[in-house]
């Protein structure tokens, strides 16, 4: 057949063969032609079919097959453009997003526009863009189902698939993250939600939205509006005159404007409608908006040269706004926000369990009570009124907070407390010089000066005595004397007040040895504190004596002062702060990475992060988050030498065999390996380290060389360890020798030497000679002194001593407290099992209340059942008694056509005779008869009389 279409086809037959054969391997080897091809095959067709007529004029017989041949070719082709279509497999249509019993309504279509039309007939809608890939999107799900079934009798939740190619949402929106939640008033919005993705937290934002003006009825009310740590804003308008006031309308749309730019927020929104109210706020016209500022002056929004706008009161408010607390919400990916907060100044993070949807936060108040107090420089009349509402003191009614002129400050008392005393060790006033200055510094705070009393407990706070501290550094020249052995003070004023005096008591001792007053008798006694360089031993010297402050607040409860110290604590104090929460339910990864214990039974922490001085302070995770200790942790790092110290982070402290020939150092055994043993060489390396990993068969090598019972070869890891800055290092890999008895003069391996093992061992052996050591330039020994050195070991026997007996009074006072904490707990447990008795009891009583309760409803349930059944016979009566009414018309009508009947027969009986009448009357055939003289029947009488009886007539 085909060479006949061949033939028939002339020359071009060849050159169409060729062009079928060249595209098998196009499209249509692979089920589908293009335009092209597929109309070059039906021009191929037409001509073969003109062939076939030609052929068939020749030869009939073969007319058949072409028809044949031309109708399958149509049909493949038919067939092989059709299928072109199908090669891109449509996507699959979406499905329900929500459950169909859930509170939210689902367009998983994309129905904008469907979504548009029902969120105007709403107050309140809150639209749900998701995808369904989206893992953000299925988290949030369950949250927002939660939050709709709470509110779903007054918001409309609805859910749209933003993510379907053929639903409006994808043609009309584009946005670059899922999930995203508007949230519409009215016809005010959108408002995006940026919060976390949590059901109180989106149900909290809802309920702002909803009400984003607090009505404020009662001073109480004001109080409690005006010392929350967050900006608020007042508004005053009189609804007496009109339901809605001028300016109310725009007010309440500049509360959803601030919703709108600020999702946390932290500008607050009240109305007052009571005049007298108004007033304690400075707020006298109808329309008038306040700003409250705890520190600074409060403001009045000037309406006469800012146009009274929603955007500009908002605008207004937010420039002008004062911040007390901070709250952090990181959002978990990459941000600048903990950055940009560090960079202002030392910052104060406390992490603490926050429940949005909950009515007070008892630890909220005492925090804002710490900033209040910590702020509070000048002693302002109206933070105090505030502090007192915080603490739940009752007060009088107060006439106004407007800003009011700061009073005169009180003469103050000739003698306040008792001065408190501190021993400071001045350094050696020349290099060649072996003689210390020794002072007792003293506080006291009177108008002239006073001798140095004796003082068994210390009343003075910890700034008093670092203020005294600082005076008495800037001023130590004056106190430097050379070789005097008698006591000379010396009185100086105070740089924080006037009428603060300083009192500094100084001798000079020999051989570098601190000493202490004796405030009774006036003499020094000179313990050493330097053990006897004699000695062969390899051991450390103990710490020189350093300026301390001690604080006896925590040993003396009743000796506590007033909070006056650290009232404006932050203007006192170059390290102000800037304090930040967080909520530890969301956030206790940074809380476990700034030192927090990851096993918290309670999720509640404090630190202090001081990027400029490159460190951070936690406060006692064993220790209670109250107001009392933040305050004392806030005063410790506020002082000049503060008692806190820098918190190291550092890996977990492993036990390694005693076998390992390199001993790994942590944090907690550097001082313990490092410090504190034989010579020791440290490196100091990292994971991330690539040069690093090729020292390890060199340090190998040098501890198999060198003796384990006096030389120790260390490592550590940097980038999990923290060290003090006088041991950290700036680059990679870094060797540091140690050696015995001279840990002070450590040596660094020359960074321009290759570390390999002569290298190594010649360092070692250059810095570890025993020749070198300072203690051997000296001759040997004399008997004098040896006899010194008896003495000072005598000294410094009597000196631990004493300090037995101070720690011996310091247990005492801790079982005291000890035992006063124990009473506390027994009474609380009194109270938990007081609680738990009076729980059992209210259960007890919810179950017969329930009990009662199943037996009223069977009961109501009883008497439903008979009230059917009285209905239904009443409906029985009524139904015999409509029949019963018919009945007895026609009886009536029966009854009248008898008597009627008879009284005219008992007339004609009258009239004629008896024999005439019943000719002129005679009886039908077949009729009854009844005797003339017969009565009507009884029952037809008893009818009648029945009838016209009313007791008996039916209504």
């Amino acid at each position: 057949m085909s060479e006949c279409g061949g033939r028939g086809g002339g020359g071009s037959s060849s050159s169409d063969d060729a062009e079928d054969e060249g595209g098998g391997g196009g499209p249509a080897s692979s089920g589908s032609l293009s335009p092209a091809s597929a109309a070059s095959s039906e021009g191929r067709l037409r001509r073969g079919l003109r062939g076939a007529s030609l052929m068939a004029r020749r030869r009939p017989e073969l007319l058949c097959g072409a028809v044949a041949l031309g109708c399958a070719l149509l049909l493949a082709l038919k067939f092989t453009c059709s299928r072109a279509k199908d090669v891109i497999i449509p996507a699959k249509p979406p499905v329900s997003f929500f459950s169909s019993r859930s509170p939210v309504l689902d367009l998983f279509q994309g129905q904008l526009d469907y979504a548009e039309h029902i969120r105007r007939d709403s107050e309140v809608v809150l639209l749900f863009f998701y995808a369904p890939w989206c893992g953000q999107s299925i988290a949030a799900r369950a949250e927002i189902e939660q939050a709709a079934s709470r509110l779903s009798d007054q918001v409309l939740f609805v859910a749209i698939n933003c993510w379907w190619n053929q639903g409006k949402c994808r043609k009309q929106k584009h946005f670059f993250y899922f999930p995203v939640i508007y949230l519409y008033h009215r016809s005010f919005g959108p408002i995006e939600y940026k919060g976390p993705m949590s059901a109180v937290y989106i149900e909290k934002f809802v309920r702002r939205v909803m009400k984003p003006v607090l009505y404020i009825p009662s001073q109480s009310e004001l109080l409690d509006f005006l010392s929350n740590y967050e900006p608020g804003v007042l508004g005053y308008f009189e609804f007496n005159g009109s339901p809605q006031p001028p300016g109310y309308l725009t007010f309440f749309t500049s509360a959803l404007h601030s919703l709108k730019k600020d999702y946390l927020g932290t500008v607050r929104f009240g109305v007052i409608t009571n005049k007298h109210l108004a007033k304690l706020v400075s707020l006298v016209h109808s329309g008038s908006v306040y700003l409250h500022r705890h520190f600074n002056t409060s403001l009045v929004f000037p309406r006469e040269v800012i146009n009274y706008t929603a955007e500009n009161i908002y605008k207004w408010a937010l420039e002008n706004r004062e911040t007390l607390l901070r709250w952090l919400r990181p959002h978990g990916g990459k941000s600048l926000l903990l950055n940009n907060e560090l960079k202002k100044g030392p910052a104060l993070f406390v992490f603490i369990p926050f429940n949005p949807l909950a009515e007070s936060h008892p630890l909220i108040d005492e925090i804002t009570e710490v900033a209040l107090e910590y702020n509070n420089c000048h002693g302002d009349q109206v933070v105090e009124r505030l502090l007192q509402h915080l603490r739940r003191v009752d007060t009088p009614v107060f006439k106004s907070l407007a800003p009011e002129p700061p009073a005169r400050l009180p003469d103050p008392p000739l003698i306040t407390a008792s001065p408190c005393c501190n021993t400071v060790v001045l350094p050696r006033w020349h290099s060649i010089s072996r003689t210390h200055n020794v002072c007792e510094l003293c506080v006291n705070q009177t108008a002239g000066s006073l001798r140095p009393s004796s003082v068994s407990v210390p009343q003075c706070s910890f700034f008093e005595m670092a203020a005294a501290l600082d005076s008495f550094y800037l001023k130590e020249q004056t106190f430097y004397h050379v070789a005097s052995d008698s006591i000379e003070c010396s009185n100086f004023l105070s740089f924080y007040s006037p009428f603060s005096y300083y009192t500094a008591c100084c001798r000079t001792i020999n051989r570098g040895v601190a000493g202490f007053i004796d405030s009774e008798q006036g003499v020094f006694e000179t313990p050493p504190i330097a053990f006897s360089s004699l000695e062969k031993k390899c051991e450390v010297e103990s710490l020189g004596s350093v300026p301390h402050i001690e604080e006896n607040r925590y040993l003396f409860p009743e000796l506590e002062a007033n909070s006056s110290s650290f009232t404006g604590l932050s203007c006192r104090t170059n390290k102000t702060l800037n304090i930040y929460l967080l909520d530890s339910n969301l956030f206790w990864l940074y809380a476990e990475r700034l030192g927090a214990p990851s096993a918290a039974r309670v999720k509640e922490f404090a630190a202090i992060v001081d990027v400029k001085e490159e460190s951070h302070y936690i406060l006692d995770p064993n220790q209670a988050l109250m107001k009392f200790t933040l305050e004392s942790f806030i005063q410790n790092f506020s002082i000049l030498y503060s008692p806190l110290k820098r918190h190291l982070i550092g890996s977990d402290s492993a036990q390694f065999t005693s076998q390992r020939l390199i001993t790994e150092v942590t944090t907690d055994t550097f001082w313990e390996v490092v410090l504190q043993k034989q010579d020791v060489l440290l490196l100091y390396y990292a994971q991330w380290c690539g040069f690093c990993p090729a020292l390890n068969h060199v340090f190998i090598q040098l501890a198999r060389l060198l003796p384990s019972d006096t030389f120790t070869v260390a490592r550590i890891d940097v980038s999990q360890n923290d060290l003090p800055w006088e041991f950290m290092v700036d680059r990679l890999p870094t060797v540091l020798f140690f050696p015995c008895n001279r840990k002070d003069l450590s040596v660094k391996y020359p960074e321009d030497l290759p570390i390999t093992l002569p290298n190594l061992l010649r360092f070692i052996l250059h810095h570890s000679d025993p020749a070198s050591a300072p203690g051997n330039l000296a001759g040997p020994p004399t008997a004098e002194c040896l006899q010194s050195e008896a003495v000072l070991q005598q000294g410094h026997i009597a000196h631990l001593k004493r300090e037995v007996r101070k720690l011996r009074a310091e247990i005492g006072a801790l079982q005291r407290a000890q035992t006063q904490v124990e009473a506390r707990l027994a009474s609380a447990r009194r109270d938990e099992h007081r609680l738990l008795r009076q729980q059992h009891a209210l259960e007890r009583q919810h179950d017969l209340l329930r009990l009662h309760s199943e037996q009223l409803r069977a009961l109501y349930e009883q008497k439903t059942r008979e009230l059917d059944e009285v209905a239904r016979r009443l409906q029985e009566l009524a139904d015999a008694s409509q029949t019963l009414l018919t009945e007895n018309t026609w009886l009536k009508i029966l009854v009248a056509t008898m008597e009627r009947k008879l009284e005219g027969r008992d007339g004609a009986d009258e009239r004629l005779p008896p024999s005439k009448a019943r000719s002129e009357h005679p009886e039908p055939p077949g009729a009854p008869r009844l005797p003339t003289s017969t009565p009507p029947p009884a029952n037809v009488s008893s009818t009648l009389a029945s009838e016209k009886s009313p007791e008996n007539r039916t209504d």
